[in-house]
């Protein structure tokens, strides 16, 4: 199966298809994670977007029906160098390209993802075309011209839930896994530690939620009510939560209006927020700032961000195309993290409320632990609170 990625700016890459027999548009950009390719085609922050991986082989361990992040892929395309003819994990329950066949996502192997990716980096994120279809250049590139882009779109309604829903109110699916060792017995894919009590009551807006966000927080002793992107500040306080959590997400934050305004409503109300990734943009627009475009985005698994008040320098996470703007936001707001790599906001707090947010991912899945202590500090900005 041929296959073929067509950029924007005329450029053209020939390669071998896998995964779907299918056509895509979308915003090509690319992630330097050497794992976790199946977290990242299931993170609904990639809606819209043509990932294309920085590392070479991919699909050597395979898909499992447990590592997932949502509740379904949400890429537009997938870009690799190569694609491992050999799945060897004991977990795995698909191979990568029978993942995407099944999900209707084509993917593209054979190219010079080391050529695109410098590409990228100099002239910045550039609107795609992929196809497995047997597309010619012509009409690929007239594509991926016509393509509208990421700015001003939202894509939040698109993967958000439809319905609110309780989380793990059974704990069967939070619980880290632990490794078998020595003799002990049952089904080696489903040891899982002890939970704590779920003790903490929180509202968590969904605008893309990556699900192991939930299993962190539930890790940390809270009792999650996850509500739609459209819920409104009125029924999250119904539920009496001792704290609002916001979700990562994908799309434009200058185009949710509709959500900035509720958000703000919470600020004023005063209850305890904590945001990630789009929950920061968000965040950051209700407390008073604007947000930018990145000229190609930070997504890996190893992002520098400086703590500006203890000095500590943490690995993580991240994945967006946007951020927060530093000159926009009022006094009273502190920016008390920044990316080491170009200085952008990768962190926020009130001086005077209980609010703070960050743009990179805690729960990193894929990627570092660094950062896993902020739902400790959300739990223990709630006590004080209380």
């Amino acid at each position: 199966m041929k296959a073929i990625l067509a950029l924007e700016d005329g450029s053209v890459f020939h390669g071998a298809g896998f995964g779907a027999k299918a056509s895509a548009c979308g915003e090509v950009c690319f992630n330097t994670s050497m794992t976790g390719y199946q977290e990242i085609l299931t993170d609904p922050s990639y809606k819209g977007q043509i990932v294309t991986m920085t590392y070479p082989l991919i699909g050597n361990y395979g898909v499992n029906n447990v590592d997932v992040e949502s509740w379904r892929p949400h890429v537009g395309g997938f870009v690799v160098r190569e694609v491992s003819p050999v799945v060897s994990n004991w977990r795995a329950d698909h191979s990568l390209s029978d993942y995407l066949e099944q999900n209707n996502i084509p993917g593209i192997q054979g190219i010079d993802t080391r050529a695109l990716t410098k590409k990228l980096r100099v002239r910045g994120a550039l609107n795609g075309f992929i196809s497995t279809e047997g597309m010619n250049e012509v009409e690929a590139v007239k594509r991926a011209k016509e393509w509208p882009g990421l700015v001003g779109v939202d894509y939040v309604k698109e993967v958000t839930h439809k319905q609110a829903f309780a989380w793990d109110v059974k704990d069967e699916q939070s619980a880290a896994f632990d490794l078998v060792r020595g003799l002990k017995v049952g089904d080696a894919r489903n040891v899982r530690k002890p939970l704590p009590p779920a003790e903490v009551p929180i509202v968590a807006f969904d605008f893309g939620m990556k699900y192991n966000i939930l299993r962190r927080l539930r890790q940390h002793g809270f009792k999650t009510q996850v509500l739609p992107a459209i819920a409104t500040a009125a029924e999250a306080l119904k539920h009496k939560p001792a704290g609002i959590f916001l979700s990562n997400g994908p799309g434009d934050p200058a185009a949710l209006d509709y959500i900035v305004r509720e958000v703000k409503m919470l600020v004023d109300h005063g209850i305890p927020i904590f945001g990630i990734c789009l929950g920061h943009q968000i965040l950051g627009q209700a407390l008073g700032g604007k947000t930018f475009k990145l000229k190609f985005g930070h997504r890996g698994g190893n992002q520098p961000v400086k703590d500006m008040e203890s000095g500590r320098v943490e690995i993580t996470s991240q994945n967006h195309g946007f951020a927060v703007e530093s000159k926009s936001l009022p006094s009273d707001v502190v920016v008390n993290r920044i990316n080491l790599n170009d200085q952008t906001v990768e962190g926020l707090r009130h001086r005077t409320k209980p609010i703070f947010c960050v743009q990179y991912h805690p729960e990193a899945s894929p990627g570092p632990h660094d950062s896993t202590p902020l739902f400790a500090e959300f739990r223990e900005m709630i006590h004080r609170k209380a």
